[in-house]
């Protein structure tokens, strides 16, 4: 699966050179200009890891990874600053960053210490994230509700469980046997026809067309994949 990078960068130019660079590397890249948005979306949305500039319009970097943390988002957090003095970097990691890189920086040193933190961060979550959007749908997970525009959705709770695990896991193909391991646990012992059924429900509430779904799509021979 293709990790999931937020870069929080208001310099059109470093914007530029590094979310090409990040996508050249097999990476998903989503750019937000400034502090009070990147927060917004790093609260919001499941990342793998986050790039942060310490100077940015809105609301700064420190105070955006003070807040994250403050939130429970547990999302690695790389900063970027201009300055190079240590005590910067002190701040920046004892608010919660997991590294720090000064400006002017090697393209190659960011992408070592990139991958070294994707190694060792869990797999990307949505615990710790309140909601998630995809096309006009939209996902409490504090209250487990689900909205199409504004109007809720009643999904049952294996429904709910078995979305949570789509978005967690999206862009993965995920076969029949993980999601009942997963979604309905080793001792459940259903058949995979359960998986299938469940399924085809989940599309009838969330998909426009369940006949031609855009968001949870057969890989024929191999399970799904989830791609809101």
């Amino acid at each position: 699966m293709s990790k999931r990078i937020l870069l929080i960068e208001d310099e059109p130019g470093l914007v530029l050179t590094l979310s090409d660079r990040l996508r050249s590397e097999g990476y998903t890249v989503e750019t937000v200009s400034d502090g009070e948005a990147g927060l917004e979306r790093a609260s919001a949305e499941p990342f793998d890891l986050i790039v942060l500039d310490v100077m940015l319009p809105r609301k700064n970097g420190f105070d955006v990874c003070r807040d994250l943390r403050q939130r429970k988002v547990p999302t690695p957090i790389i900063m970027l600053t201009a300055r190079g003095q240590v005590v910067d970097k002190v701040v920046g990691l004892k608010l919660g960053a997991d590294d720090y890189l000064t400006k002017p920086f090697e393209m190659i040193e960011l992408l070592a210490r990139l991958e070294s933190l994707l190694r060792r961060a869990p797999a990307r979550a949505v615990a710790s994230v309140e909601s998630y959007r995809f096309g006009n749908i939209s996902v409490d997970f504090r209250r487990a509700e689900v909205y199409r525009d504004d109007r809720m959705i009643e999904l049952s709770a294996r429904e709910f469980q078995l979305l949570r695990y789509f978005i967690e896991h999206r862009g993965s193909t995920l076969s029949r046997d993980e999601l009942l391991n997963e979604v309905w646990g080793y001792n459940a012992m259903p058949s995979t026809r359960t998986v299938d059924v469940h399924i085809a429900w989940l599309r009838q509430k969330i998909e426009s067309n369940p006949r031609h779904p855009q968001f949870i799509l057969t890989v024929h021979g191999l399970g799904y994949k989830f791609v809101g």
